[in-house]
């Protein structure tokens, strides 16, 4: 009988799943499943990747999420369409920003606004309606499937049976079904997966060991009662419902209604820029670049113009306006952070004190030059466009990092939010990944080994993979004799295992995602650890899979310590430097870089460079152009 897993549980529900997407998806394919459903806790961390590799093993994947309602009660739900999709996000962005911060919530209200587009099924045995049916409550059992009909409508509502051999299913299983028939509701048949095969149960147990802090002796209530949360053959799937041979069909009809492919229809809308009254993005474009090429150059030469002609043909063909001017309204936040932080003159153009640095081939644009981007003139150094904007065609959205001094990122962070509201700017994921030290000191404990000697091979083993964990011990005098040892023995089978899973959502300490339609249409968004932040739960692969706009404020002390130095440069001759139009021949600053006295400056400060005396002239050059970036 075809079957398709429509509850499973990777390894993006941090400490929870014990599989990676590819190692579920490739399992399921083998044992013949016609869909996988990715049900992880309250994130769709994994989405975009999951999307991704189901293309490529040619297998139905299906988009969903394991949701915790107020009281701490499970729901699983399926996008059936892009719709459904949107709603998910919003259901899970909704549970992220009610509660805590680290315990997410969703109140069951907000359920019937965002019910377009997906399916519901009633939960796992942590389930409201699983706790009634066990608690012998059926007049209160039969309300809440009422209430979730009305919600949903009979099509799309489901009674979730699972059988995993643990004590109180099969009772609970008779009970829903014996509801499910009294209330003309349909049933579907789910794994509740948490690895890909059995073996792997003994990692998914350090896991929950090690999310609470403790051993696998002190968490026997909160570990898996058995081993049987795997993805099962299917024969052995119509033994274990064999009572219920259409709780198992119905997986396929639910799978064949969801026809959402994440890869094609994300709603996604490049961010455009409200030009002023009579203006287009792009003729407004123009007018201010025209304008500063009359401050910067004292009048618009042949030479500016033809380059400027160049540029804008090809922002007109590849429709780069709005995005440029994004980036030119973000050095204005940046600009009006410094004003506030008595780090620049208002009298002054933004061009001639820009907040940021153009790092990398961006800084060969020239309208970038002219419009506060990046402090190197591309006509005076002859750079090549080509590289940064390419005439013929352009795949991926052009690239353009800025650096700012330290001082002012976080508020211009924060100032970013509030311009563009926070569900239309959030700031990048990021996901912390198990190397060997991490894996060493978490198993260690959940193992329950010797924590100074734990703590001892932590300090000891180099930054790397965890699969090297072995190789490491063995040249130690003081752990050889333990690889073969009990427990040891498990630690480095568990390390390898745990090599790559990931550990947390985190924030991105400066990439920012935008867009003109709600993100929270297209990706979850959650509080930030800093207040007043929120974060995406996509990190920046996904991001760039997406077709995001992300900017990247990047931070640098030596920026801080340069725009200190010219306010004090200011207050005590009256003059105001341009960093733009310095000498970049000045043979003291190459005296001094190559004396090695470069502590301070970007790039070049690290023992080994400044230990290199006299370096050769061509590093000199790109150093002394570098420091002044």
């Amino acid at each position: 009988m075809p079957y398709a897993e429509l509850h499973c549980h990777s390894y993006y529900s941090f400490h929870d799943g014990a599989s990676s997407l590819e190692e579920l998806l490739t399992q399921a394919k083998e044992l013949g499943y016609q869909a996988l459903a990715l049900t992880d806790h309250d994130n769709l961390c994994g989405a975009m990747r999951f999307a991704q590799v189901t293309h490529s093993l040619d297998i139905q994947g299906i988009i969903g999420a394991e949701v915790t309602l107020k009281g701490g009660y499970h729901l699983t739900l399926l996008a059936r369409d892009s719709t459904g999709y949107r709603n998910l996000c919003r259901l899970i962005t909704a549970a992220h920003n009610s509660g805590e911060r680290n315990n997410p919530e969703l109140d069951p209200c907000q359920l019937p606004e965002q019910a377009a587009g997906l399916i519901v099924l009633s939960g796992c045995p942590r389930s409201e309606l699983a706790q009634l049916i066990d608690g012998s409550r059926q007049a209160e059992a039969r309300a809440l499937v009422r209430q979730y009909l009305e919600w949903f409508g009979w099509e799309n509502y489901y009674l979730e049976v699972q059988q995993n051999l643990v004590h109180g299913d099969t009772s609970r299983n008779r009970a829903l079904a014996a509801l499910a028939q009294e209330m003309g509701v349909r049933m579907a048949a789910t794994g509740n997966v948490h690895y890909h095969i059995r073996e792997r149960h003994q990692l998914q147990d350090c896991l929950v060991a090690i999310r609470h802090c403790r051993n696998l002796e002190e968490t026997h209530r909160e570990r898996r009662a058995n081993s049987e949360f795997y993805l099962r053959p299917v024969k052995e799937l119509d033994t274990l419902f064999q009572e219920y041979p259409e709780a198992l069909t119905n997986t396929l009809a639910i799978a064949n209604r969801c026809t959402l492919d994440l890869t094609r229809d994300l709603c996604y809308i490049f961010p455009d820029y409200p030009a002023p009254e009579g203006e287009t993005p792009e003729s407004y474009l123009e007018k201010l670049c025209s304008e500063a090429a009359v401050r910067r150059y004292g009048a618009i030469t042949p030479e500016v113009s033809a380059r400027l002609e160049q540029e804008f043909g090809l922002v007109r063909k590849f429709k780069l306006a709005g995005f440029l001017l994004m980036y030119h309204e973000v050095i204005k936040l940046g600009r009006e952070v410094m004003l506030e932080q008595g780090l620049s003159d208002p009298s002054l153009a933004l061009e001639e004190n820009p907040p940021g640095r153009g790092r990398g081939s961006s800084v060969s644009l020239l309208i970038g030059y002219l419009i506060g981007l990046s402090h190197i003139d591309p006509l005076k150094y002859n750079l090549s466009l080509e590289r940064f904007l390419p005439s013929d065609t352009m795949s991926t959205v052009p690239d353009i990092d800025l650096d700012f001094p330290r001082s002012i990122r976080e508020d211009l962070i924060l100032r970013t939010h509030q311009r563009w509201g926070w569900e239309h700017a959030v700031l990048t994921g990021t996901i912390a990944t198990y190397m060997v030290k991490g894996a060493v000191r978490d198993l260690g404990k959940a193992l329950g080994l010797p924590e100074e000697e734990v703590d001892q091979l932590s300090r000891q083993v180099d930054w790397g993979s965890a699969k090297g964990l072995k190789d490491q011990m063995q040249k130690s005098p003081q752990f050889q004799s333990k690889i073969d040892t009990p427990v040891w023995r498990d630690l480095i089978r568990l390390a390898w295992e745990l090599d790559g899973f990931p550990k947390y959502l985190g924030q991105h300490p400066g990439g920012m995602v935008l867009s003109s339609t709600p993100l929270i249409d297209i990706v979850p968004v959650q509080r930030g650890a800093i207040d007043g932040r929120y974060v995406c739960q996509w990190d920046k692969d996904s991001i760039d899979d997406a077709g995001f706009v992300k900017i990247d404020f990047l931070a640098l002390g030596a920026l801080s310590q340069m725009q200190e130095a010219l306010e004090l440069i200011h207050r005590h001759t009256g003059k105001r430097i341009d960093i733009s139009r310095i000498n970049f021949e000045d043979t003291a600053v190459y005296d001094m870089l190559g004396g090695g006295d470069t502590i301070g400056i970007f790039q070049v400060e690290s023992a080994p460079r400044r230990s290199q005396r006299r370096p050769p002239p061509s590093f000199l050059v790109y150093t002394a152009i570098m420091s002044t970036l």
